[in-house]
């Protein structure tokens, strides 16, 4: 009875709990011998190839597709919280070595060819990480929905973005000829060939895309960039108010205080007016407050509060 018992459950069981501690030494002892590895073996490489599996899926492509975009987005993210920085420059984010993003975006949008969320989420990420992958999914979306007016909005955004204002207005322009396209089309077209380059145009810019998308992260951007051009004005008026009280005076404000009231009474581009916090003090359009930098006698940004990008 005894043996019987040692031969059918004891002994089994005294392997198997010695199987398992040889099993968790030999895990413990290779995690200390293992080599480090470079930082991007950080990320995943993709286990599918989304153009492969179209027309394999049973039927499943738009649901595959939005596992790719939800990846897709949550991948920038992790990106921007493992790097630990306590600035991220959205213009440019190759040092986050955001490698597998357009082979996200591009999967997505093979399995769904008419996901235009996909295309707009990469027109505005992309070209701060590889500006003619961001074109090339622009443009794929143009093809796949060629009736889609804000593909055209978002490839002009692009080549104005780069610098390309001829071809900027060429896409507007034909953006613009599409059934259901808003008159802001026409008119970035007209501006691309006069002053493509200037503020007030990426004010419009921005703004219609704020107005447009209901994508959470290119509404995000637009804000974020007004924000922007919205503080580059105020900085400009501030810093014109310091040189003439200093050409009147002999000497540089003690404080922004001093030249607060005068600036009050100014009048901003695109009819926007300073904002003053409960204390008195000019506040940046994400309410922290500017800095006088004595030694230069200029306006800046307070670095540990504001929500601006600082250069």
């Amino acid at each position: 009875m005894r043996s019987s018992l040692l031969k059918s459950t004891i002994l089994p069981l005294a392997i198997i709990i010695a199987g398992f501690g040889g099993v968790i030494g030999l895990s413990g002892y290779l995690d200390r011998i293992r080599p480090a590895l470079p930082a991007d073996y950080d990320d995943s490489d993709l286990t599918m190839n989304g153009s492969r599996l179209k027309g394999f899926a049973l039927g499943f492509e738009g649901l595959m597709a939005d596992w790719y975009w939800m990846r897709s987005l949550q991948y920038i993210g992790g990106k921007i919280i493992k790097s630990n920085s306590d600035f991220v420059n959205i213009d440019d984010l190759s040092n986050l070595n955001p490698r597998l993003l357009y082979p996200m975006l591009q999967n997505a949008t093979d399995l769904d060819p008419h996901f235009i969320a996909a295309y707009s989420y990469g027109a505005v990420v992309m070209p701060a990480i590889d500006k003619e992958k961001a074109i090339e999914i622009a443009q794929k979306g143009i093809v796949n929905n060629p009736s889609e007016w804000r593909l055209y909005q978002y490839l002009g955004y692009i080549y104005w973005k780069i610098g390309r204002y001829d071809l900027a207005a060429d896409t507007y322009e034909r953006g613009a000829g599409i059934n259901g396209a808003p008159p802001f089309m026409r008119l970035m077209a007209a501006a691309m060939k006069t002053e493509g380059g200037s503020r007030s145009t990426a004010r419009e810019i921005f703004r219609q895309m704020l107005a447009d998308s209901d994508d959470p992260m290119v509404k995000l951007t637009a804000e974020r960039r007004l924000n922007e051009i919205d503080s580059l004005d105020e900085r400009d008026a501030i810093d014109k108010a310091l040189a003439d009280f200093r050409e009147r005076t002999g000497r540089c404000a003690y404080s922004l205080a001093e030249i607060t009231p005068s600036l009050l009474q100014v009048k901003l581009p695109a009819g926007n007016e300073f904002m003053v916090d409960r204390a008195g003090n000019l506040i940046d359009p994400t309410e922290a407050p500017y800095l006088l930098d004595k030694e230069n006698c200029r306006v800046k940004l307070d670095a540990a509060r504001t929500g601006l990008p600082i250069k």
